[in-house]
């Protein structure tokens, strides 16, 4: 008897979000989400057609390997290559933890194609969604920030109509309105103060002059987390621990006081952010213990590029278990609700 066909769009989608769990190269990631597209963009029997007749390399963006994939897929088989992927995603990307990942409700940072994200918002929701969790939270980059395409104001008006159409159609999923509003040099933000108050959450970051003397840095940050829009301090010291950032290279770590930083975070009510992302892994643990003791709350965020980051949060979840943060204060693991109570009477308008 004939196995039943797979979904090779569905089959493309898995293998890429693996690979982007395992933080594969972006070329070999891009390789089957072109794939996908281009094979999504058919009727079911033309690509049939394709396979049988192996003509599935004539479409824009499908090589042997993806050719082969569908043609497996359509056959009823698990394609090899995600057969391969899968027997290495069976265990979390990082061990200890379990119960505070267990308690996550969302992810409050991530980014999509409309700044330096390689998905649409549609699709890293829906990835979102499949880990799930019951919200995620767009926070593309502000438009300082040129090369990650920051997003200008007229862009990000835009983007709140896309999300609300978007929510329409997943829910009780929710996308939650957001930014990574870069820190300008005198402490200001990155975008128009009545847009950001329209937000649902603003993660804050220092994207510049990462290596501004302490005692500039110092009232700069400051000055961020006192702003009544803040609602998260994003990667505090700016580190990337190994060279598998996208910028290929070591970074050391901001110099900042950091008591005074997250004595001011404390007093405004702002999360310290705890970075997933394993090239940063931000803060470092002797910053985490002091955040813990300053009585600030945190938000454990993947600062996912691509739906198969999002997955990354078991690194912050067992760096928050080994400094003993406690999970009550960890505000993403909040129902959505909570969460935009806490944001909304931080900027005054709940």
């Amino acid at each position: 008897m004939t196995a039943a066909p797979r979904d090779p769009v569905a089959d493309l989608r898995r293998i890429a979000f693996l690979l982007e769990r395992a933080h594969e190269a972006t070329y070999r990631v891009r390789a089957f989400r072109t794939a996908a597209a281009s094979v999504e963009a058919l009727s079911a029997d033309e690509v049939r057609d394709r396979a049988m007749a192996a003509t599935l390399t004539e479409l824009a963006g499908v090589g042997e390997v993806t050719a082969r994939t569908v043609t497996e897929s359509l056959a009823g088989e698990l394609p090899a290559y995600l057969e391969r992927l899968d027997a290495t995603s069976r265990e979390p990307v990082a061990t200890g933890g379990e119960q505070i990942r267990a308690a996550l409700r969302g992810d409050c940072h991530t980014h999509s194609d409309w700044s330096d994200g390689g998905s649409p918002i549609v699709e890293m929701a829906r990835a979102a969604r499949d880990l799930g969790h019951d919200y995620v939270v767009l926070t593309d980059h502000s438009p300082r920030l040129t090369v990650a395409n920051g997003l200008s104001a007229d862009r990000l008006r835009a983007q709140l109509d896309v999300v609300a159409q978007v929510n329409a159609e997943l829910a009780p999923f929710r996308i939650l309105t957001g930014i990574e509003v870069d820190i300008l040099d005198d402490g200001s933000l990155d975008q128009e103060p009545a847009l950001l108050a329209r937000l649902d959450i603003v993660v804050a970051s220092v994207h510049s002059k990462l290596r501004m003397p302490p005692a500039e840095m110092t009232p700069r940050m400051i000055a961020a987390v006192a702003n009544p829009h803040v609602d998260i301090l994003g990667h505090c010291t700016g580190r990337n621990v190994t060279s598998g950032g996208r910028r290929g290279r070591t970074r050391p770590e901001s110099e900042f006081e950091a008591d005074l930083v997250f004595a001011a975070c404390e007093k405004f009510g702002v999360a310290v952010e705890i970075n997933c992302r394993p090239e940063r892994l931000d803060p470092p643990r002797r910053l985490l213990r002091l955040a813990i003791q300053s009585g600030c709350v945190f938000s454990v965020d993947t600062d996912a590029h691509a739906p198969g980051q999002l997955d990354w949060q078991p690194y912050g979840c067992a760096r928050a278990e080994a400094c003993e943060v406690p999970v009550d204060r960890i505000v993403n693991t909040w129902p959505a609700e909570r969460l935009l109570a806490w944001a909304g009477h931080r900027d005054g308008s709940a």
